[in-house]
């Protein structure tokens, strides 16, 4: 008897343990079930957020505002819900100020609400009103204008050449005495600028400074204090003469002549080069200018190293600068700080 009821208390609890682990199955299958129609549902909802995050804003048409003032601009831009990203550029004309002068994108685009659309505006004339060029140099003006007008589409003032009149006078060569238009005269469209510069003047007189015996040291000094023209040469010297020195001059020390006149002279250089040193004469024909004009060479050793020959006014045509240099030296003339020539020592 007692053996009978262990044997259906041990069935009973095989048979319940056996329906634990077939609900427990079934209950595994259907946690499984449900995960996996939670995902399709979170996927059909992450679709339909991204189809219409994708879809974004109400398109419109990217309205015509070229030409117009600039709060009339933004106001046709706030309407269609787009945003401006505004550039400011000097125009050609002083009744462009403040309205707008390109567009991106164009009108009659289609966009979606919420673009920025980049607008150009005018900020009038880089110029309105002419200058007070008088007492000036001319150089100093023409660098100004170009400098002014370089960002512009067209020149409002315009200097050419055959607008430029010198005549001799007091004031130093290069000085403008007159303009037209006067100052302030009000510029609406492009207009020529009339200049009346200073030659120098007409009668001036320099004195020929004694050359023979200076160095080539002494000689680039002396031209950067005389208004004179000094046309240099050389030969090998001989006997007692002393290499690197001036032995004669074509005009006596001392005589008065015309400034920028020119004055001959002769170096004397050593028959064989000196170790890694050269002696020479830097020669070129430049143009004439209406006006000595500011000239300087610069020297650039093999080194790297750069340094000032000479800076001295200069009236255009040949030219000669004596130098005592190392081999490989570039050689670099500039015209009032622009070059325009470029030799090698050799």
């Amino acid at each position: 008897m007692k053996k009978d009821k262990q044997k259906v208390t041990f069935t009973t609890i095989k048979n319940g343990w056996l329906n634990f682990l077939e609900s427990l199955q079934t209950n595994t299958k259907t946690l499984i079930i449900s995960g996996i129609l939670m995902l399709v549902i979170m996927g059909i909802v992450a679709s339909g957020i991204f189809l219409v995050t994708i879809k974004g804003s109400e398109e419109v048409m990217v309205p015509d505002v070229v030409g117009k003032e600039l709060t009339s601009a933004l106001l046709d831009m706030q309407v269609k819900e787009l945003y401006p990203k505004i550039q400011l550029r000097y125009s050609n004309s002083q009744d462009e100020k403040g309205c707008v002068l390109e567009q991106d994108p164009q009108a009659g685009a289609i966009v979606k609400a919420g673009r920025r659309v980049e607008l150009v505006v005018s900020r009038g004339v880089v110029l309105d009103r002419v200058e007070n060029y008088v007492g000036q140099t001319l150089d100093a003006v023409q660098l100004h204008l170009q400098a002014l007008f370089t960002s512009s589409e067209k020149a409002l003032l315009v200097l050419d050449d055959e607008n430029i009149l010198y005549e001799y006078n007091e004031a130093e060569a290069g000085t403008i005495l007159e303009q037209d238009p006067l100052p302030d005269t009000n510029i609406s469209e492009p207009i020529k600028l009339k200049l009346v510069v200073s030659r120098g003047p007409e009668h001036e007189k320099a004195k020929v400074p004694l050359l023979v015996g200076l160095t080539v040291n002494d000689s680039l000094l002396q031209m950067s204090r005389s208004k004179l023209v000094f046309d240099f040469t050389s030969r090998t010297a001989e006997g007692d003469e002393a290499p690197g020195t001036i032995i004669s001059q074509l005009v006596d020390a001392d005589t008065y002549v015309n400034t920028y006149s020119t004055v001959g002279a002769v170096f004397v250089f050593p028959e064989e080069r000196e170790a890694e040193k050269i002696y020479g004469i830097f020669t070129e024909e430049l143009p004439p200018y209406s006006f000595p004009l500011q000239v300087k060479l610069d020297a650039l050793t093999p080194e790297g190293e750069r340094f000032n020959v000479v800076t001295m006014m200069h009236p255009g045509g040949k030219i000669t600068i004596p130098y005592i240099l190392p081999l490989g030296t570039e050689l670099i003339l500039y015209i009032y700080d622009k070059e325009v020539i470029r030799k090698t020592v050799q």
